[in-house]
């Protein structure tokens, strides 16, 4: 997926008419206030990853796409999840 993101960003925008490029940079602006508006009113992601990274930092599993399909399909991350939510909103 890094890959294809670096190679996107290399893209020759000369390629694009201005107006194209106008139009692409509109709907990357929409896109990030979209996606802000969207992680705000659900803090539980930013648990559920900052969570993962926490864990997989002190593990350092060597596998990390194993680690990662565990990590997300534990039962008990729901609990754990909405026990850590409610820590924060005291």
């Amino acid at each position: 997926m890094m890959a294809d993101r670096n190679s996107l960003e290399k893209l020759d925008f000369g390629a694009l008419s201005l107006e194209q490029q106008e139009k692409l940079r509109q709907f990357k602006i929409k896109t990030r206030i979209a996606n802000e508006k969207y992680l705000r009113s659900h803090p539980e992601v930013e648990m559920l990853l900052s969570d993962f990274l926490r864990d997989m930092f002190l593990k350092r599993p060597a596998d990390v796409r194993e680690f990662a399909a565990g990590h997300f399909s534990d039962p008990g991350l729901p609990t754990k999840i909405q026990a850590q939510m409610n820590i924060n909103n005291k």
